[in-house]
């Protein structure tokens, strides 16, 4: 677990809600065609995960798919 604290040049930073200090770094490293998630408790990385390329369109539509609540989903269903 690294002690640095690095902003990502290809990438953005997202404030947690619900712990003081934590984050959600998300950087793009094309040179060898990962985007790298890390969560970080102030300047502390915790964990980090390695997505290829090819895999973060799934990741992003899970993540959408987790933010519709099942009223959004009920109104979606009629709207056809």
């Amino acid at each position: 677990m690294a002690l640095v604290s690095p902003i990502p040049r290809h990438g953005d930073v997202v404030v947690g809600r619900d712990v003081a200090g934590r984050t959600l770094r998300i950087s793009g490293h094309p040179g060898t065609g990962r985007v790298v998630l890390s969560i970080w408790q102030d300047n502390v990385c915790k964990a980090t995960v390695r997505l290829a390329v090819d895999d973060v369109p799934h990741v992003v539509e899970m993540i959408t798919r987790s933010a519709i609540t099942p009223a959004d989903e009920a109104e979606a269903g009629h709207a056809g």
